[in-house]
């Protein structure tokens, strides 16, 4: 089962390479990239990793969509799974 996660980051960082290169660092379908590559590295237990990408794709839709959008409420609720996961509860509320 490893390999599976090791080829899925890999399809998604060649993804994000591309999307990147074609539709600029701001760009919604960039988010999605890093949103799943850090679903990724949740599903391994490397919550460190998947925290930073959690949050890159937080950061690209809060300059997108500003704060009021269902798709910056599921970045906020990937993070607050992360540290779920990490028995970090204080964390997953805020």
């Amino acid at each position: 089962m490893q390999g599976d996660y090791e080829n899925a980051l890999l399809q998604y960082q060649k993804s994000l390479e591309i999307r990147i290169q074609v539709l600029g660092c701001d760009s919604v379908e960039v988010a999605v990239s890093y949103n799943n590559i850090g679903t990724v590295y949740e599903s391994q237990n490397d919550y460190e990793n998947a925290l930073l990408l959690h949050q890159k794709s937080l950061e690209i839709k809060l300059r997108v969509f500003g704060s009021e959008h269902p798709d910056v409420a599921d970045s906020y609720h990937n993070i607050g799974n992360v540290y779920t996961e990490q028995g970090k509860y204080t964390e997953a509320l805020i």
